[in-house]
Protein backbone atom coordinates (compact mmCIF):
# COMPACT_ATOMS: atom_id res chain seq x y z
CA UNK A 1 0.00 0.00 0.00
CA UNK A 2 1.37 3.75 -0.27
CA UNK A 3 1.70 6.33 1.25
CA UNK A 4 -0.78 8.45 -0.20
CA UNK A 5 -3.39 5.55 0.34
CA UNK A 6 -2.68 5.94 4.02
CA UNK A 7 -2.76 9.59 3.85
CA UNK A 8 -6.08 9.97 2.38
CA UNK A 9 -8.00 7.20 4.76
CA UNK A 10 -10.33 8.06 7.38
CA UNK A 11 -12.49 5.92 7.59
CA UNK A 12 -12.62 3.29 10.55
CA UNK A 13 -12.26 0.41 8.76
CA UNK A 14 -9.60 2.45 6.68
CA UNK A 15 -7.77 2.90 9.72
CA UNK A 16 -7.77 -0.42 10.92
CA UNK A 17 -6.47 -1.42 7.37
CA UNK A 18 -3.69 0.42 8.41
CA UNK A 19 -3.17 -1.42 11.65
CA UNK A 20 -3.03 -4.68 9.75
CA UNK A 21 -0.89 -3.18 7.74
CA UNK A 22 1.68 -2.39 10.11
CA UNK A 23 1.01 -5.24 12.12
CA UNK A 24 1.68 -7.57 8.70
CA UNK A 25 4.51 -5.90 7.67
CA UNK A 26 6.30 -6.06 11.17
CA UNK A 27 5.66 -10.08 11.22
CA UNK A 28 7.14 -9.84 8.02
CA UNK A 29 10.18 -8.42 8.97
CA UNK A 30 10.35 -10.45 12.52
CA UNK A 31 10.35 -13.67 10.34
CA UNK A 32 12.82 -12.62 7.79
CA UNK A 33 15.51 -11.18 10.33
CA UNK A 34 14.73 -11.66 13.50
CA UNK A 35 12.45 -9.57 16.19
CA UNK A 36 15.43 -8.22 17.95
CA UNK A 37 16.82 -6.37 13.89
CA UNK A 38 13.38 -5.19 13.31
CA UNK A 39 13.01 -1.38 13.96
CA UNK A 40 10.36 1.37 14.21
CA UNK A 41 11.93 2.53 11.07
CA UNK A 42 11.96 -0.93 8.83
CA UNK A 43 8.13 -1.04 9.63
CA UNK A 44 7.30 2.45 8.53
CA UNK A 45 9.36 2.00 5.28
CA UNK A 46 8.08 -1.68 4.66
CA UNK A 47 4.15 0.33 4.84
CA UNK A 48 5.08 3.70 3.45
CA UNK A 49 4.26 5.76 6.31
CA UNK A 50 6.82 8.20 8.19
CA UNK A 51 7.59 6.89 11.82
CA UNK A 52 5.09 9.29 13.11
CA UNK A 53 2.01 8.19 11.48
CA UNK A 54 3.13 4.43 12.64
CA UNK A 55 2.84 6.06 16.60
CA UNK A 56 -0.16 7.27 15.79
CA UNK A 57 -1.69 3.89 15.88
CA UNK A 58 0.89 2.09 18.40
CA UNK A 59 2.53 4.09 20.71
CA UNK A 60 5.95 2.74 20.13
CA UNK A 61 7.39 -0.49 18.46
CA UNK A 62 7.41 -2.83 21.73
CA UNK A 63 3.26 -2.04 21.74
CA UNK A 64 3.55 -3.85 18.23
CA UNK A 65 4.99 -6.70 18.84
CA UNK A 66 3.63 -7.10 21.91
CA UNK A 67 0.18 -7.13 20.20
CA UNK A 68 1.47 -9.57 17.50
CA UNK A 69 3.02 -11.85 20.80
CA UNK A 70 -0.24 -11.95 21.90
CA UNK A 71 -1.78 -12.80 18.92
CA UNK A 72 0.59 -15.97 18.11
CA UNK A 73 0.30 -16.91 22.05
CA UNK A 74 -3.82 -17.49 21.20
CA UNK A 75 -2.93 -19.22 18.00
CA UNK A 76 -0.74 -21.61 20.01
CA UNK A 77 -3.87 -22.13 22.43
CA UNK A 78 -5.70 -23.40 19.63
CA UNK A 79 -3.00 -25.34 17.92
CA UNK A 80 -1.87 -27.51 21.55
CA UNK A 81 -5.94 -27.65 22.29
CA UNK A 82 -5.97 -29.32 19.22
CA UNK A 83 -3.23 -31.46 19.89
CA UNK A 84 -4.13 -32.08 23.41
CA UNK A 85 -7.65 -33.58 22.49
CA UNK A 86 -5.86 -36.73 21.20
CA UNK A 87 -2.86 -36.74 23.99
CA UNK A 88 -3.56 -39.46 26.75
CA UNK A 89 -0.89 -39.25 29.44
CA UNK A 90 2.10 -36.81 30.38
CA UNK A 91 4.60 -38.30 28.07
CA UNK A 92 2.08 -37.05 25.05
CA UNK A 93 1.23 -33.93 26.70
CA UNK A 94 4.84 -33.04 27.35
CA UNK A 95 5.76 -34.05 23.35
CA UNK A 96 2.24 -32.00 21.87
CA UNK A 97 3.98 -29.17 23.86
CA UNK A 98 7.40 -29.43 22.57
CA UNK A 99 6.75 -29.89 19.26
CA UNK A 100 4.36 -27.23 18.90
CA UNK A 101 6.42 -24.68 20.15
CA UNK A 102 8.88 -25.76 18.54
CA UNK A 103 7.18 -25.22 15.43
CA UNK A 104 6.10 -21.78 15.98
CA UNK A 105 9.64 -19.58 15.79
CA UNK A 106 8.04 -16.05 15.88
CA UNK A 107 6.27 -17.26 19.12
CA UNK A 108 9.15 -18.32 20.64
CA UNK A 109 11.09 -15.39 19.03
CA UNK A 110 8.79 -13.07 20.68
CA UNK A 111 8.76 -14.83 24.19
CA UNK A 112 12.46 -14.53 24.35
CA UNK A 113 12.05 -10.72 24.14
CA UNK A 114 9.30 -10.02 26.23
CA UNK A 115 10.50 -9.33 29.50
CA UNK A 116 13.56 -8.18 28.21
CA UNK A 117 12.08 -5.20 26.41
CA UNK A 118 8.39 -5.69 24.88
CA UNK A 119 7.34 -5.17 28.69
CA UNK A 120 9.08 -2.23 28.78
CA UNK A 121 8.49 1.08 27.05
CA UNK A 122 4.46 0.42 26.27
CA UNK A 123 1.38 1.95 27.89
CA UNK A 124 -0.56 0.39 30.80
CA UNK A 125 -3.49 -0.81 28.92
CA UNK A 126 -1.14 -2.55 26.39
CA UNK A 127 0.30 -4.38 29.03
CA UNK A 128 -2.71 -5.41 30.61
CA UNK A 129 -4.42 -6.40 27.23
CA UNK A 130 -1.36 -8.56 26.78
CA UNK A 131 -0.93 -10.02 29.72
CA UNK A 132 -4.64 -10.97 30.02
CA UNK A 133 -4.32 -13.07 26.49
CA UNK A 134 -1.33 -14.85 27.67
CA UNK A 135 -2.83 -15.97 31.24
CA UNK A 136 -5.85 -17.13 29.40
CA UNK A 137 -3.99 -19.19 27.07
CA UNK A 138 -1.65 -20.37 30.17
CA UNK A 139 -4.82 -21.38 31.93
CA UNK A 140 -7.18 -23.09 28.99
CA UNK A 141 -4.25 -24.85 28.26
CA UNK A 142 -3.47 -25.84 31.77
CA UNK A 143 -7.11 -27.34 32.11
CA UNK A 144 -6.94 -29.48 28.75
CA UNK A 145 -3.52 -30.50 30.65
CA UNK A 146 -5.56 -31.46 33.33
CA UNK A 147 -7.35 -33.85 31.98
CA UNK A 148 -5.83 -35.94 30.21
CA UNK A 149 -2.94 -36.68 32.83
CA UNK A 150 -3.07 -37.08 36.17
CA UNK A 151 -1.88 -33.53 37.50
CA UNK A 152 -4.22 -31.37 39.15
CA UNK A 153 -5.15 -27.79 37.13
CA UNK A 154 -2.58 -26.11 39.46
CA UNK A 155 0.12 -28.20 38.51
CA UNK A 156 -1.32 -28.48 34.90
CA UNK A 157 -0.75 -24.73 34.98
CA UNK A 158 2.94 -24.99 36.42
CA UNK A 159 3.76 -27.51 33.34
CA UNK A 160 2.74 -25.03 30.70
CA UNK A 161 4.11 -21.83 32.36
CA UNK A 162 6.97 -23.94 32.49
CA UNK A 163 6.94 -25.11 28.76
CA UNK A 164 6.59 -21.39 27.37
CA UNK A 165 9.38 -20.65 29.87
CA UNK A 166 11.72 -23.11 28.64
CA UNK A 167 10.75 -22.14 25.01
CA UNK A 168 11.61 -18.67 25.32
CA UNK A 169 14.82 -19.31 26.83
CA UNK A 170 15.86 -22.00 24.42
CA UNK A 171 14.89 -20.39 21.49
CA UNK A 172 18.22 -17.92 21.03
CA UNK A 173 20.39 -20.54 22.13
CA UNK A 174 19.31 -22.78 19.90
CA UNK A 175 19.14 -19.80 16.95
CA UNK A 176 22.00 -18.49 17.40
CA UNK A 177 23.99 -15.28 16.08
CA UNK A 178 25.98 -15.52 13.04
CA UNK A 179 29.18 -14.95 15.01
CA UNK A 180 28.43 -17.50 17.42
CA UNK A 181 27.32 -19.81 14.63
CA UNK A 182 30.66 -19.29 13.03
CA UNK A 183 32.44 -19.92 15.93
CA UNK A 184 30.34 -23.56 16.39
CA UNK A 185 31.87 -23.83 12.87
CA UNK A 186 35.36 -24.08 13.63
CA UNK A 187 34.46 -25.40 17.30
CA UNK A 188 32.69 -28.68 17.61
CA UNK A 189 33.70 -28.98 21.30
CA UNK A 190 32.11 -25.81 21.66
CA UNK A 191 29.77 -26.50 19.30
CA UNK A 192 28.32 -29.84 21.36
CA UNK A 193 27.09 -27.49 24.16
CA UNK A 194 24.64 -26.17 22.49
CA UNK A 195 21.52 -28.17 23.18
CA UNK A 196 18.65 -28.78 20.54
CA UNK A 197 15.60 -27.51 21.45
CA UNK A 198 13.08 -29.60 21.31
CA UNK A 199 14.88 -32.86 23.17
CA UNK A 200 15.54 -30.80 25.45
CA UNK A 201 12.24 -29.17 25.97
CA UNK A 202 11.00 -32.61 26.60
CA UNK A 203 13.80 -33.68 28.97
CA UNK A 204 12.87 -30.74 31.28
CA UNK A 205 9.45 -30.72 30.64
CA UNK A 206 9.39 -34.71 31.58
CA UNK A 207 10.96 -34.50 34.92
CA UNK A 208 8.56 -31.03 35.53
CA UNK A 209 5.77 -33.66 34.95
CA UNK A 210 6.54 -36.38 37.10
CA UNK A 211 8.17 -34.13 40.20
CA UNK A 212 5.28 -31.49 40.44
CA UNK A 213 2.55 -35.00 41.81
CA UNK A 214 6.06 -35.46 44.29
CA UNK A 215 5.35 -31.72 45.87
CA UNK A 216 2.17 -32.40 46.65
CA UNK A 217 1.79 -31.35 50.67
Amino acid sequence: MTRSAFVRARRPEHKQQRREAILGAARELALASGVRNVSLGAVAEAVGLAKSNIMRYFGTREEIYLILAADEWREWGEAIGDRLRDCAGADEVVAALAETLTARTLLCDLMSHTTTSLEHNVSVPAARTFKQAVLGVIAEVGTLVSHVTDLTEGEAVELVSAATGLAGMLYPVTHPSPALAELYAQDPAIAAACPEMMPTMIRLLSAVAAGLPALRS
